[in-house]
């Protein structure tokens, strides 16, 4: 995410990007093209440390807060890690932004956040028990933007993302998305795991869509648009076995998946009501899921080597 709106803002004019990273999780050859910009600084450091987060504020107009420990299965095996980036973090970031008088602070959220409500679709205002120590960590996110909104009159927009894939997702580690995986698997001519039966359903959202909203999270001028939170999303819901078969058609391969059991901590069946981000932010997505994976698709072709049809 952070490196596609950080190239969203170089391209198309903003006075100057900062941006604030430990590349625990990015890498730093996604921002390459901008690092002898002029109206570019890339900080080396970690939200984890408050003074790190001050100087990240320090003239900062808008603030797109999108640093996190992400993954169901991670938290589940570190949930003080996760605790520690995703709300310490958050913390220091949103105090940092409040004592530099940002104009407004917008942030990552989560689906996740849902956690075992079973209605469908999904819509901000009906939300069960998380699931996982994520889920916990991205609710207290927005329940501190909240109160801080609240008490200190900082304005902040949350975003609640389903499933976002695109160009920069990587596929390796223990804790990659499944497009990336899929992907990556195909391309070398191997079998994917799935887990559990595949029919389980995702809101899967193009990255692209996600930038858009964060744009217009931070500058949306509708009354009442800052101190809420948004689901942003395409508003279709897909398989895992369809985005699955899907893929292994685009790519031309005759590879079956792998089952295996269910994934502990996670939903079955997702899919966003976005009437909310439309009717604030204007939010209009539009890459669906198709036209996302062509896209993605060639750029890990690119960029991962492509051994199932050299």
């Amino acid at each position: 995410m952070g490196s596609n709106i950080a190239r969203y803002l170089m391209k198309y004019g903003a006075g100057k990007v900062t941006v604030l990273d430990n590349l625990s999780e990015g890498k730093i050859e996604n921002i390459q093209p901008f690092l002898d910009e002029p109206n570019f600084e890339f900080i080396n450091g970690d939200i984890c440390d408050s003074e790190t987060c001050r100087k990240a504020c320090d003239g900062v107009d808008y603030i797109s807060h999108q640093a996190a420990l992400g993954s169901v299965p991670r938290s589940l095996a570190t949930p003080l890690l996760t605790n520690e980036a995703n709300v310490t973090g958050f913390l220091n970031m949103l105090t940092a932004a409040k004592d530099a008088k940002v104009k407004r602070f917008v942030y990552a959220s989560s689906s996740s956040v849902y956690g075992d409500s079973q209605k469908l679709p999904k819509v901000e205002e009906h939300i069960g028990d998380p699931l996982s120590p994520y889920a916990a960590s991205k609710f207290v996110n927005e329940v501190y933007a909240g109160v801080y909104a609240l008490n200190y009159g900082i304005e902040v927009v949350g975003l609640r993302y389903f499933n976002i894939f695109g160009p920069n997702q990587k596929p390796d580690g223990p804790y990659a998305a499944v497009i990336p995986l899929f992907m990556d698997a195909l391309l070398k001519g191997e079998s994917p795991f799935i887990n559990g039966d595949g029919e389980q359903s995702r809101d899967f959202t193009f990255v692209e869509n996600a930038v858009q909203a964060n744009i217009r999270g931070m500058f949306s001028q509708v009354e009442g648009a800052a101190g809420k939170v948004y689901n942003i999303a395409f508003g279709e819901r897909t398989t895992v076995n369809e985005l699955y078969f899907n893929l292994k058609d685009l790519v031309g391969s005759d590879v079956n998946p792998t089952y295996r059991d269910p994934r502990q901590g996670d939903v079955i069946d997702s899919l966003a009501d976005i009437s909310k981000a439309k009717a604030f932010l204007a939010y209009n997505p539009q890459v669906n899921i198709k036209d996302g994976l062509e896209v993605t698709l060639k750029w890990f072709a690119e960029n991962h080597g492509n051994t199932a049809t050299d």
